[in-house]
C-alpha cells in the first residue's frame, strides 16, 4: 500500500475513533448531568449504582452493613424502607463519618502513594511507529512478554513489527533526562488486536538494543474483578503525550460516567497518550486511555480550538476536548479469554492473568503500604478478586487489602503482639479442584474487612450524647410505664420487632473494630479489665477461625473420620490456647448456640480466653466474703457461681436484656441462670452506674441490629419491670 494510502487510512480511523467517542458521550448528556449533580449534593456514594458502590466498599474492606452503621445519623431508625442489607438507605449521609475518603481521594496523600506510582510508571513506555504512518503512543507490560495498547496506535502485526517501545524514556530527579532502553516488539509471537474495544496485545523482546532485561521493567497485573472504581473516583494517567518524556495526570481527573465498555473522566491527556493505564488510587489498572472526546458541531462532527469543523491535517493539537475516554480493562480482559489462540501465543496470553509475584518468599512477605491514607487493593471498571501487583527484576510488589496470611509459625508473617503463644496452624488446604476456596483467603477477607472498619470508626464521635438521647427517646416513644407486666411485654415486643438484622456471630467484624472499644480506642477484658489493641485481638480471632475451617476441610478429606464431639473438643482446646476470645455473659450452652441469640451483640464481649473458660457456664453469683481474685484477676469462682472481678454493672445489664429479649430461653436447668438469682443482677446494676462505655456500646449496637438495652436507657426501669415472666 502507498504511502499516501496509509496516512489516509490512519486519518480515517482516528478520525472514526473520536466520532464514536463523541456520539457515546452526547448520549449519555443526560445521565452523566444527572451523576454531577448527585457527586455535589449527594456525593460519590450515591452517584453510581448501589451493586456497583457495594463492589467497590467490598473490595476496599468495608460493606453496606457497616457502612450504613457508620454513616447513618443516631437519630435514623435502623430498619425500613431503603435500609435493606445490600442497598444504600436513602438518608445514607456522607458527613459523619466521611467513608468516602474511602472511596475518593483525601487531597492529604501519603508520600507512599508516590512512591508506588514511581514503581508501577517502570511498566510504561513510548510506543514509536517507524516506516509509514508512523508515530507515537504509549504502552504498558501486562505479563513478563506482552505488551498492551491501542489498536489505532498498532493497527496490525505489520505495522507492530517496525515498531519499538522504549522505557524509562523520562526525566530523572536532577531534571537530566535518562537513558531509555528500547525493545522491539515481536508479532511473530503473539499479536491480537479488536478495533471495537481499540486495543492491541503485542510480545516485546526480552532483551533491548544494549542487552537490558525486559523484566527489570516489569509489569502491571491486570485484575476482571468488580469493584475498582465507580462514578465520582479519581483516576491517574501515565503517558507520553505527544511522543514526550513520561508524564502522569494526578488532579481532578474524575470519572463522570460508565458505559458498559468504557469510561468516560476528566483528564489532561493530549495527542500520544493513547495506550496509556488508567489507575485509581491504589494503582490498579481500571481502563486503557483510548480517546479524548471531542467538542462537536450539530452534525457530529469534531471541532477545532478555533470553533471550526476540525480536519486531520490541522493535527490533534487543533482539537477541542471536552472529555477523555478509556475502555474498562475487564472488557479487554473479557475479550482476550475469548480470542482463539494456539501455541505460544495462547500460552503468552494466559500469562496476562497471572499474578507476576517473585516466587523468593523473601519478596513477597512485607506488604507494600497503602496509597492515599487508605488499603492498597487489587484491580475501575467497576468490573472483586485479584490483587495488582507491580513486579521487577530483583524485587516484587504484592498490593492487597490488608490481605493478612495468619501463618503465625514464620517470622516474616505480620504479627500482633499477644499476651500468649499461638499455635501452629493445621496446614492450609490447597484450593480443590472443585473450586473450594482456601481458608487462608476466606479469613482474610474477615480480617481486611474488620481492620478497615476499625481504622475508620477511629475517625468519629466516640459517643454523641445529645444525638444518641434523641434516638433514646424515638425508640421508647410509644412503651408505657405504669405496669411492671406491661412494660415488660412491651419491652420484650420492642426489642424482637426493632432486632433487624440480626447480625450471625463474628466478632472479629462486628464485637471488636468499634463496638467494644473503649474511649482510648484499646480493648479490655470484661472481667479483669486487661487492655488489648483491637487489632491483636482481630488476628487472634482470624487464627482460631483458620484453625477451625483448616481442622473442617481436612476431616471433610477424610471422609468424617473424626466425629462431632472429637471436633468440638479439639475446636475448645485451641480457643483455650489462644489468648482472646469473645465473650457470651449468657453461655451459649444455655440457649444451644442456636441464632439470633449467639451473635446478638449486646451479650458479646472481649475477653481473655482464661477468664472465660475459668468462668465457663457458671451463672452469676455475689459472693460475700469476695475479696480476691481466685484465677488470675478473672473473679472468683465455686460450685454456686462465678463473681467477675470488673464490671458487674456491664454484664448484669447485658443479662438482663437477654432475659427481655429471649424471655423462657434460659433458667430452664440447674445450671443455668435460675430465677432467684434476679437479685444478684439487680444489686449489681445498682452498684455501678451506666458508664460511657455502655453508652457508646448501646449506640453502636443499635447502628448495626436495630435494637436498644433499655437497662442502659432507663436504668431507673430495673425496679418497674415484672421480670417473672421471663423464665419457663
Amino acid at each position: 500500500m502507498a504511502t499516501a494510502e496509509l496516512a489516509s487510512e490512519r486519518e480515517s480511523d482516528y478520525l472514526s475513533q473520536l466520532t464514536m467517542a463523541a456520539a457515546r458521550y452526547g448520549n449519555r448528556t443526560e445521565q452523566r448531568e444527572r451523576n454531577q449533580s448527585v457527586l455535589e449534593t449527594r456525593g460519590v456514594l450515591y452517584a453510581d449504582t448501589p451493586e456497583r458502590i457495594e463492589k467497590r466498599l467490598a473490595r476496599l474492606g468495608a460493606d453496606w452493613a457497616m457502612a450504613r452503621a457508620i454513616e447513618r445519623t443516631p437519630t435514623e431508625p435502623a430498619s425500613g424502607a431503603g435500609s435493606t442489607l445490600g442497598l444504600p438507605p436513602e438518608s445514607f449521609t456522607s458527613e459523619a463519618l466521611g467513608l468516602e475518603r474511602l472511596i475518593g481521594r483525601n487531597n492529604l496523600t501519603p508520600v507512599a502513594f508516590l512512591e508506588e506510582g514511581v514503581q508501577v510508571s517502570r511498566s510504561v513506555g513510548r510506543i514509536t511507529i517507524s516506516g509509514p504512518g508512523g508515530g507515537h503512543g504509549t504502552g504498558f507490560m501486562v505479563s513478563p512478554s506482552l505488551l498492551l495498547t491501542n489498536n489505532h496506535v498498532l493497527g496490525d502485526a505489520q505495522e507492530a513489527g517496525r515498531s519499538k517501545v522504549a522505557f524509562a524514556f523520562q526525566d530523572g530527579a536532577d531534571g537530566n533526562p535518562l537513558v531509555p532502553a528500547v525493545f522491539s516488539l515481536e508479532p511473530l509471537r503473539c499479536f491480537v488486536t479488536d478495533r471495537a474495544l481499540d486495543y492491541t496485545l503485542v510480545a516485546v523482546a526480552p532483551r533491548g538494543a544494549q542487552g537490558e532485561a525486559l523484566s527489570s521493567f516489569g509489569r502491571l497485573v491486570l485484575s476482571e474483578a468488580q469493584g475498582k472504581a465507580v462514578i465520582g473516583e479519581f483516576v491517574n494517567i501515565i503517558q507520553h503525550p505527544r511522543g514526550e518524556p513520561k508524564q502522569i495526570a494526578l488532579r481532578e481527573n474524575q470519572i463522570v460516567d460508565v458505559l458498559e465498555r468504557f469510561l468516560h473522566y476528566e483528564s489532561d491527556t493530549r495527542e500520544g497518550s493513547s495506550g496509556s493505564p488508567v489507575f485509581n488510587d491504589q494503582w490498579e489498572v481500571v481502563a486503557l486511555h483510548h480517546s479524548a472526546v471531542p467538542k462537536t458541531d450539530a452534525e457530529g462532527r469534531p471541532l477545532s480550538v478555533d470553533g471550526t469543523v476540525w480536519r486531520p491535517e490541522m493535527g490533534e493539537q487543533q482539537l477541542a476536548w471536552r472529555a477523555n475516554e478509556g475502555v474498562r480493562i475487564s472488557r479487554v480482559l473479557r475479550s482476550l479469554h475469548e480470542a482463539a489462540l494456539t501455541g505460544e501465543a495462547a500460552e503468552l496470553r494466559d500469562e496476562v492473568s497471572t499474578t507476576g509475584l517473585d516466587p523468593s518468599p523473601e519478596k513477597n512477605a512485607p506488604p507494600m503500604p497503602s496509597s492515599a491514607g487508605r488499603p492498597a487493593l487489587a484491580g475501575a471498571d467497576g468490573s472483586q478478586d485479584g490483587a495488582p501487583s507491580h513486579a521487577a527484576a530483583g524485587s516484587a510488589q504484592l498490593v492487597l487489602p490488608l490481605r493478612i496470611t495468619l501463618d503465625f509459625g514464620t517470622s516474616s508473617a505480620p504479627s500482633a503482639t499477644l499476651s500468649a503463644p499461638l499455635p501452629a496452624r493445621a496446614p492450609t488446604p490447597q484450593p480443590s479442584s472443585d473450586g473450594q476456596p482456601d481458608v487462608v483467603s476466606a479469613v482474610g477477607k474477615d480480617v481486611d474487612a474488620a481492620l478497615t472498619h476499625h481504622r475508620l470508626s477511629r475517625e468519629r464521635p466516640y459517643y454523641d450524647r445529645s444525638a444518641d438521647a434523641a434516638a433514646r427517646a424515638a425508640y421508647y416513644a410509644n412503651v408505657r410505664t405504669d405496669d411492671g407486666d406491661a412494660l415488660r411485654r412491651a419491652l420484650t415486643t420492642l426489642l424482637a420487632e426493632t432486632h433487624e438484622p440480626k447480625p450471625r456471630y463474628k466478632p472479629m467484624r462486628l464485637v471488636y473494630p468499634w463496638v467494644d472499644l473503649h474511649k482510648d480506642g484499646r480493648l479490655r477484658s470484661i472481667y479483669s479489665g486487661q487492655g488489648f489493641s483491637a487489632e491483636e485481638v482481630i488476628r487472634a480471632d482470624a487464627a482460631v477461625e483458620e484453625a477451625r475451617l483448616a481442622r473442617e476441610q481436612e476431616l471433610l478429606l477424610r471422609e468424617r473420620t473424626a466425629g462431632p464431639a472429637e471436633f468440638a473438643a479439639e475446636f475448645r482446646a485451641l480457643e483455650a490456647s489462644l489468648p482472646f476470645n469473645c465473650e457470651h455473659v449468657v453461655p451459649q450452652s444455655w440457649f444451644h448456640e442456636k441464632e439470633p441469640m449467639r451473635g446478638d451483640l449486646h451479650h458479646l464481649f472481649t475477653c481473655e480466653s482464661g477468664c472465660n473458660s475459668y468462668r465457663n457456664n457458671f451463672p452469676y453469683f455475689d459472693f460475700p466474703d469476695f475479696q480476691e481474685t481466685v484465677r488470675d484477676a478473672c473473679g472468683k469462682r465455686e460450685s454456686v457461681g462465678f463473681e467477675p472481678e470488673k464490671c458487674r454493672g456491664v454484664v448484669a445489664r447485658a443479662t438482663l436484656y437477654f432475659l427481655l429479649r429471649y424471655p423462657g430461653q434460659i433458667g430452664d436447668v440447674a445450671q443455668e441462670f435460675p430465677e432467684d438469682r434476679l437479685p444478684v443482677l439487680l444489686r449489681w446494676h445498682e452498684n455501678e452506674a451506666v458508664t460511657e462505655y455502655e453508652l457508646h456500646r448501646n449506640a453502636a449496637i443499635a447502628e448495626l441490629q436495630g435494637n436498644r438495652n433499655p437497662l442502659i436507657d432507663h436504668p431507673e426501669w430495673a425496679r418497674a419491670i415484672d421480670f417473672s415472666g421471663v423464665w419457663p
